[in-house]
């Protein structure tokens, strides 16, 4: 087995190979691609100077502290020279179409977590490349090639550590993490490193005296158990560098939703049902292209403060209809009427899916609303 390379060993059982590609700064990469005047500058995709979040921040803005899901005005004070893009949905999407045609040239076991990242098994890879690292390499040079971007690899023996070693060379750049290596890799990596493991989890683990891979490998699986419930074992595994999770490829979608931020904050119940009924067309068309149909609705409100609360209201058969849809979206917010704010952003998602075939009829729902 070579050392930079988490390659099969003759004397034993096949070595998974996992590659975890991940575009770098991919909707800002996409917009400075398409418009020159945006190369080399700090750029931010989504949101304005005064309203909404930002999506993608380009690595000129990333060097000020812009970063996804960041308040546009907070982004604009820390980066005064910041540019905001509009995002360009549809466009985004055809070019993860391109990269993923690319991944299929060498696997079928594509395992997408969203439009600028995913997961390949290429164990037995159908190009036969022999190595890991070489079959990341072709991959990231033929979405060079073919979109003018740039991807980063990781290369690993599981899941977790190809995940980390994507973001270990960015941007543009790859890496392997051996068997060998994956333990001694994860032990001094922090915890709040750790994919998986958000702030919350976190900051709880600080609280215990666990800061880094080291302290939770130091802990037994009872511990660990007792304190983080079922995500215990998980922990304690990939701390020792363990994951047996495979790459999926076909992962089972579980909502589908669209949100938006208005440009001046709602009062009134009538404004805030004009607001929702383009997001439930926008849901609805998914479900119609997908064929997904779900038995749970749920609003989200983010105030002006930034406060988040959300409304959800389960049936007994698949909603059905577009029309549907919207009634139970509009008596959620019905319901709650009138908000001790005003509200800044409004959310519509359908969840609990299942497929429905083309040939099935679904009861129409009547909705005591």
């Amino acid at each position: 087995m070579s050392p930079s390379d988490p390659e099969q060993d003759a004397s034993g059982p096949a070595q998974r190979k996992i590659i975890h590609i991940d575009m770098d700064a991919f909707y800002a990469s996409v917009e400075q691609r398409d418009n020159p005047d945006l190369r080399g500058r700090p750029v931010a995709v989504g949101g304005s100077e005064q309203r909404g979040v930002v999506a993608a921040a380009s690595y000129e803005a990333q060097k000020f502290g812009v970063r996804s899901a960041m308040a546009s005005v907070t982004a604009k004070r820390q980066c005064p020279d910041l540019i905001f893009a509009k995002p360009r949905f549809e466009i985004y999407k055809a070019i993860s179409r391109q990269i993923r045609e690319i991944f299929a040239e060498h696997t079928l076991i594509i395992e997408p977590l969203s439009l600028d990242e995913a997961y390949l098994d290429v164990t037995e890879n159908l190009q036969g490349i022999p190595l890991a690292r070489d079959v990341a390499l072709r991959i990231r040079e033929r979405i060079k090639a073919e979109t003018g971007l740039n991807a980063s690899a990781g290369i690993s023996y599981n899941k977790f550590l190809a995940k980390l070693a994507s973001d270990h060379r960015k941007p543009n750049g790859q890496y392997v993490i051996s068997p060998e290596m994956g333990p001694r890799f994860v032990e001094a990596l922090p915890v709040g490193k750790f994919h998986g493991i958000g702030p919350s989890t976190s900051a709880k683990m600080n609280g215990l005296g666990i800061f880094t891979g080291m302290d939770i490998r130091n802990q037994t699986l009872e511990f660990m158990n007792a304190n983080f419930g079922k995500s215990g074992a998980y922990y304690y595994w990939i701390s020792r560098g363990v994951d047996d999770r495979l790459v999926r490829a076909n992962r089972i979608r579980k909502s589908i939703g669209a949100e938006n931020t208005f440009s001046a904050d709602l009062t009134t119940f009538e404004a805030m049902a004009a607001g929702l009924r383009p997001l439930v067309d926008k849901v609805w068309r998914n479900c119609e292209s997908t064929g997904n149909r779900g038995r749970t609705v749920t609003l989200k409100i983010k105030f002006f403060d930034f406060e988040i609360i959300t409304r959800s209201r389960s049936v007994s058969m698949v909603v059905s209809s577009r029309n549907d849809l919207e009634s139970l979206a509009i008596a959620l917010l019905q319901a709650d009427m009138p908000f001790p704010k005003s509200v800044r952003l409004l959310g519509v998602s359908i969840s609990s899916l299942k497929t429905q075939r083309n040939d099935e009829s679904v009861p129409q729902l009547d909705l005591p609303i």
